[in-house]
C-alpha cells in the first residue's frame, strides 16, 4: 500500500486529489495539511511513502519543507513531489536541489497523477525527457558547471554512462536496453552512483549530473 500525505493551502485541491487517490486499491491518503509546518508534523507522525506538497504556502513553503524532510535521516524513505500551478517556474530547480523527487502541475489528469504517485513511491524521479530538456534549457544552462563534485571521480565508466542516461530521463529498463545489460545491473549502477555522489534520489542525480558538467545539454 502506498501511503500519501497531501499538503496544500487550497481545500479544493486537497479534496480533489484525495478523491482521485482514494479510489485506488494500492494507494491510501493518510493525512492532509494546509501549510508546510503542519505538513512536516504529519510527515514525522505518519512517515508516508509520498508527500504531495504545494510549492507556495503560508508558514513554511514547499521548498523549505522538502529541504527539512530530505535533511532528516529518519525520513529517508519519504519521497516529496512538488505541486505547482506552472509547468516550469523559477522554483522548480531549487525544489529539486532541496530533495524533491519531481514536480507536478495541479491540472494534471487523473491517470498521470496516479502514475506519478506510483513512480515516486518506488524512488524514481518524475522527470520525463521533455521536462528534463526544459529544465536544462531554462535553468541549468544559465549556471556554469561547478566542476568535479564529491564522489564524481569515483564513478566507473559504466556508472557515468548510466548517470548520463538518467539525466536524459530514461527509466531503468530503457537504460538497460541502451547499455545492453539487465535492468538489475542498470539499477545497481545507478544506486552506486547515487551513493558516491550523495544524491538522495534520481532527481538530485539529474541536477548533479548537469551542475557538475558530467553531462551537458548538447548530450540530449
Amino acid at each position: 500500500m502506498i501511503r500519501v500525505l497531501l499538503v496544500d493551502d487550497q481545500p479544493l485541491i486537497r479534496s480533489g486529489f484525495r478523491a482521485l487517490l482514494g479510489i485506488e486499491d494500492d494507494i491510501e491518503v493518510v493525512a492532509e495539511a494546509a501549510d508546510g509546518a503542519e505538513g512536516l508534523a504529519l510527515v514525522r507522525e505518519h512517515r508516508p511513502d509520498v508527500v504531495l506538497i504545494d510549492i507556495q504556502m503560508p508558514v513554511v513553503d514547499g521548498i523549505e519543507a522538502t529541504r527539512r524532510i530530505a535533511a532528516d535521516p529518519e525520513l529517508a524513505r519519504v519521497h516529496v513531489v512538488i505541486l505547482t500551478n506552472y509547468g516550469m517556474d523559477e522554483y522548480v530547480l531549487e525544489a529539486l536541489r532541496a530533495g524533491a523527487a519531481g514536480f507536478l502541475v495541479k491540472d494534471i489528469v487523473a491517470e498521470d497523477l496516479l502514475h506519478a504517485v506510483r513512480v515516486a513511491a518506488r524512488g524514481d524521479a518524475l522527470l520525463a525527457p521533455s521536462i528534463t530538456r526544459r529544465l536544462i534549457d531554462r535553468y541549468v544552462t544559465q549556471t556554469p558547471p561547478i566542476g568535479t563534485g564529491p564522489g564524481l571521480d569515483e564513478l566507473t565508466g559504466r556508472e557515468r554512462e548510466a548517470v548520463a542516461l538518467v539525466a536524459r530521463g530514461l527509466s531503468n529498463d530503457e537504460i538497460a536496453r541502451h547499455m545492453v545489460i539487465s535492468p538489475l545491473t542498470a539499477k545497481t549502477h545507478i544506486n552506486r552512483a547515487m551513493t558516491k555522489l550523495h544524491a538522495r534520489d534520481r532527481a538530485q542525480l539529474v541536477v548533479l549530473a548537469y551542475e557538475s558538467g558530467l553531462v551537458v545539454p548538447r548530450d540530449l
